[in-house]
């Protein structure tokens, strides 16, 4: 099926690598024209040309996400550029170890800042917009560890949980404005972020995939491209586990 998001207007936080920039090239290909935010401007600027040398479109521009007033002009921008807004991916976010004893004030704030108070500033600022069009959809880029426990991550556990309860109270929120809500949980897929884990936390994810490999950021664009489609319209609060069975022992 070609063009499963032809007249939508998306856009995508984190969209310069990894998952985001799946996205914006999925998204893309299927018709939408697609705004990538993020702060890595060079990779953002490269991953929009690509799309638009293969006929797309889709357009770059600047992001913080723990900065409600970079949400604000995100939005704005894209409206002016496309008329519209009706769908937001919130994926932007980061990863570092650290337990209960081991993460520090600072590492936890930073972690809250960029990984929940992003992905609510940017439910609060996009959603004015999504509302006017009757026909909206917003994904939350949670995780795995959203669903599970492990040991050494507390900060990142705590915010990816908050996004999974959050997506369903805001789809419960705003399920009477044509405003679909729903969380995508990815398992480990081969994105920058695997970076940050150690030699036995990335050991010990990989004895754990069912499927016995790592996924692609594709997969999850294509998760999320059916949630944003018209096909889920009868979806909202669902929390989608693509992990390779993973979350299923």
């Amino acid at each position: 099926m070609a063009g499963r998001l032809e007249g939508k207007v998306a856009l995508v936080s984190g969209g310069a690598s990894g998952i985001g920039a799946a996205h914006v090239r999925v998204f893309a290909r299927e018709g939408a024209k697609v705004v990538a935010g993020d702060l890595q401007e060079e990779l953002g600027e490269k991953v929009c040309e690509e799309v638009r040398a293969a006929g797309g479109e889709a357009s770059f521009l600047r992001l913080d996400v723990t900065d409600a007033s970079s949400w604000k002009h995100a939005v704005a921008e894209t409206v002016r550029r496309y008329g519209k807004l009706t769908t937001l991916i919130n994926n932007a976010g980061i990863f570092h170890a650290g337990g209960v004893e081991t993460e520090t004030e600072e590492g936890w704030a930073k972690m809250i800042a960029v990984n929940q108070t992003g992905v609510f500033l940017g439910m609060r600022m996009a959603m004015p917009e999504l509302k006017k069009t009757g026909n909206a959809a917003i994904v939350n880029i949670s995780s795995l560890y959203g669903l599970i426990g492990s040991p050494g991550n507390i900060s990142y556990h705590a915010t990816k949980g908050a996004v999974r309860i959050m997506s369903k109270s805001a789809a419960l929120e705003y399920v009477g404005d044509g405003v679909r809500v729903n969380s995508v949980h990815p398992g480990q897929i081969r994105t920058p972020i695997l970076a940050n884990l150690t030699p036995e936390q990335d050991a010990a994810i990989k004895a754990a995939i069912p499927m016995g490999r790592m996924g692609e950021p594709e997969d999850i664009a294509h998760g999320s491209l059916y949630l944003c489609s018209d096909e889920a319209s009868y979806v909202t609060g669902i929390e989608l586990s693509i992990d390779a069975g993973w979350s299923a022992g």
